[in-house]
């Protein structure tokens, strides 16, 4: 504050009492948008009516029991006030440590999701991604402002199953246009016109030229990401569109091919994946799968072919199937770590409770046994539901 501030202070406290200094400088405040003054200056305020020191004697202070929910209720009233303030001058950053104090994030989510410039973009995302208020808008202002490298780390990053498919399908649409993009520019160039079509299968059949001389049109790196991510997906469309981009890839040269460990070795792992998911040639899918199972030696990889095939009977809802391959292969693995649904929640889905009684039974599992029992005696309620996300 200027030195006349000061000299105002003393004046309005001498000429008008204590009312007349608090409004004298709440309106200093305001006027010169110190809305962190004039939070502690409501909080001071109140500690001079409580009797309480007006200078505070720490974080840990202890405010008497008798007093603590006026107390308590004015530094909310202040809080919010400070943060309304703030957030009217659009200082998401600023305003958000105060609606943190009093558990308010409401405004703060509203204010970052009508956001999409801001001269502290970064204190932004921090807030909405890393803080967990507002996490798929946040990521959505990455992917814009920091671009799709660090939006796939970000995914990895991803703090909480909410919302985090949402991301996914940001990420799959960015992608899927931006390579929609480059093709249809390459095609011009050679055609004289793009084709008027918004699939990319549809660009790339009868035009085996445009993978000659190891081209490409889009990071591979950057694809790979996306089919792996994608593998999480339930959407229909979006699924359609890892589908366009796995078969945009299984058309690359050799040298880009590679995209892991089995059972996704090559992009037409994940075209196949996809096309089965989607209820295309299913047979041949799980038969391309089932192979991946038998090929792969288990002292290298492990059992993590035979998980994403029972992953992958259990979403076309092939229970009895899944549960067969489940013993077969995953019988040692400890169920908290399996990538897919274990034995147990196959059977229940299955309705299969005798099945699951007798698992339960040479696992020593008394209460799955139990949970089997309850569940056979009310089966005529119906069975219970598989969540959409397993």
């Amino acid at each position: 504050m200027e030195s006349s501030a000061f000299k105002q202070a003393e004046l309005a406290l001498a000429a008008g009492g204590e009312q007349a200094l608090f409004d004298v400088l709440a309106q200093t405040f305001m006027q010169n948008k110190d809305y962190a003054k004039l939070f502690q200056l409501r909080v001071l305020r109140k500690r001079l009516e409580l009797g309480l020191p007006l200078i505070q004697n720490g974080p840990g202070e202890e405010v008497p029991a008798d007093k603590r929910p006026e107390y308590e209720r004015a530094f909310v009233q202040a809080a919010r006030e400070a943060g309304e303030l703030f957030l009217a001058v659009n200082d998401i950053p600023r305003a958000w440590p105060y609606f943190r104090a009093i558990g308010e994030s409401a405004p703060v989510v509203a204010a970052i999701e009508r956001t999409d410039e801001h001269e502290n973009m970064s204190a932004i995302i921090e807030i909405a991604y890393q803080e967990q208020i507002h996490p798929r808008k946040g990521f959505e202002l990455i992917l814009k402002h920091y671009g799709i490298c660090r939006a796939i780390s970000s995914v990895f990053q991803y703090p909480t199953r909410e919302g985090r498919q949402d991301c996914i399908g940001l990420l799959l649409r960015s992608l899927h246009r931006d390579l929609l993009s480059n093709l249809k520019r390459v095609i011009a160039q050679k055609e004289e016109v793009a084709p008027e079509t918004a699939s990319i299968s549809e660009l790339i059949v009868g035009r085996d030229w445009l993978f000659e001389d190891n081209c490409y049109y889009i990071d591979t790196s950057h694809v790979v990401s996306v089919m792996q991510y994608g593998l999480e997906l339930d959407d229909h469309e979006l699924l359609g569109l890892a589908l366009e981009l796995a078969e945009y890839g299984s058309q690359l040269c050799e040298m880009f091919q590679r995209c892991g460990n089995p059972p996704f070795e090559t992009f037409v792992d994940y075209a196949v994946y996809f096309r089965t998911v989607l209820g295309k040639d299913v047979e041949a899918g799980l038969g391309h799968f089932r192979r991946k199972v038998a090929e792969c030696d288990p002292n290298e990889y492990g059992t993590v072919p035979a998980q994403m095939l029972v992953g992958l009977l259990s979403r076309l809802e092939r229970y009895a199937e899944a549960i067969t391959l489940s013993q077969e292969h995953l019988q040692e693995v400890d169920p908290n770590q399996l990538a897919c649904p274990s034995v147990l929640q196959l059977c229940q889905w299955a309705g299969d409770f005798e099945h699951l009684r007798k698992i339960a039974t040479e696992q020593g599992d008394v209460l799955s046994f139990t949970a089997g029992l309850l569940q056979e005696a009310r089966s005529g309620e119906g069975q219970p539901k598989k969540p959409v996300t397993a």
